[in-house]
């Protein structure tokens, strides 16, 4: 039976589904309500946000986010990324190897021939240490321990969710270390506005406007080639809005290498570290609306180009394309791109970055 308070969610998740013990650390769901009503629910397994319930243009509550109903089928998912938290290096490093003060560090290769998301068992496969400070606000704690999937030094992490009475899902980051490393922290949000269903449609329809002049082409791995390249008369124009599906299968080396879109954008911004409008999008049918603001340089728009219809929340599943994600972050490869903006953390500074999410409707 659940309790009074949680046959009030309108998620419909339960608590007891996802509370299980993992290596000796407590999971759990957290809920977090504003003063409309609207909710945000999240698992200090990985970070994971499993469900963001919000109204469409006539008012009608759904779940705009991918995510499963229990623990286990959040530990198991075919996606292990799916809308968790990412680190200790987001996207991609080539070949798993980075040079840091003088000495060549080797990390595990977990896709093609490169390392992605921090490794095998990244911030995503971790317990963090929840703390509940109110009604909207959810501190979440890790320490990845010195050589922890190839990293050199022990980073201590903070993540704060904050969901606002203005439909903002905020995410603050914070991170310090004892000895100079690598760090690129963000989550892999995969949002579905038409909300989930059994089959959540494709995100084709959304009218996406993205407030970059500039991406980065990827090699056949994925790697940025390094060059930093005008979206201008390209399928990666999307500074006037423009439908995802419009250019998602053109004929176009980068699209092809993606298989759609997984590249990183290059943010138009005034001043290095600036929190600035990123990205919104529109789906037409339910009006619902998101937009992105970030104080990263980068973010990578995804298409959820490899799902193949597995199964989610409440009977929901998840076609190929069903999702968007806008991956703010620092660029992929960063380490061994010195002219890319810095990832290198030293002991003594503080890491901080911060994203929103805000929903809304047209």
């Amino acid at each position: 039976m659940t309790n009074t308070t949680e046959t009030k969610n309108i998620c419909g998740l339960r608590r007891e589904d996802f509370q299980t013990t993992v290596n000796g650390k407590k999971t759990d769901l957290f809920i977090l309500k504003n003063k409309a009503g609207n909710e945000v629910a999240i698992t200090n397994y990985g970070g994971a946000v499993v469900a963001i319930m919000v109204p469409d243009k006539d008012g009608k509550l759904a779940n705009v986010i991918q995510g499963h109903d229990n623990i286990q089928d959040v530990i198991n998912s075919p996606e292990p990324y799916l809308s968790t938290l990412i680190g200790r290096f987001g996207n991609r490093i080539a070949k798993g190897k980075f040079t840091l003060h003088g000495k060549e560090y080797s990390l595990p290769i977990n896709n093609g021939p490169n390392a992605l998301h921090g490794g095998v068992k990244g911030f995503n496969a971790r317990v963090w240490k929840p703390e509940m400070m109110n009604d909207q606000t959810l501190v979440l704690h890790y320490v990845a321990a010195y050589g922890e999937e190839g990293f050199t030094g022990e980073l201590k992490t903070t993540v704060v969710y904050t969901w606002t009475d203005n439909n903002e899902l905020q995410i603050e980051y914070l991170a310090c270390t004892n000895k100079k490393t690598i760090v690129n922290l963000t989550h892999h949000g995969f949002f579905s506005l038409a909300g989930i269903a059994n089959p959540t449609p494709k995100v084709d329809n959304l009218i996406c406007e993205i407030n970059a002049d500039f991406y980065l082409p990827i090699d056949e791995t994925s790697i940025p080639t390094g060059e930093i390249r005008c979206v201008e008369g390209t399928p990666f124009d999307f500074r006037t809005p423009k439908e995802v599906g419009k250019d998602i299968d053109a004929d176009n080396l980068q699209i092809k290498r993606g298989a759609g879109y997984d590249h990183c954008f290059v943010l138009n911004k005034k001043e290095e570290g600036e929190l600035s409008f990123a990205a919104r999008i529109t789906e037409p049918k339910s009006g619902r609306t998101m937009e992105v603001y970030t104080t990263e340089p980068g973010m990578q728009l995804y298409t959820d180009n490899w799902a193949d219809g597995y199964k989610g929340q409440h009977g929901a599943t998840f076609p190929k394309r069903s999702a968007i994600c806008f991956e703010c972050q620092h660029f992929p490869d960063s380490p061994n791109r010195p002219y890319f903006p810095s990832v290198v953390l030293k002991e003594g500074e503080q890491y901080k970055q911060k994203t929103i999410y805000k929903f809304g409707v047209k």
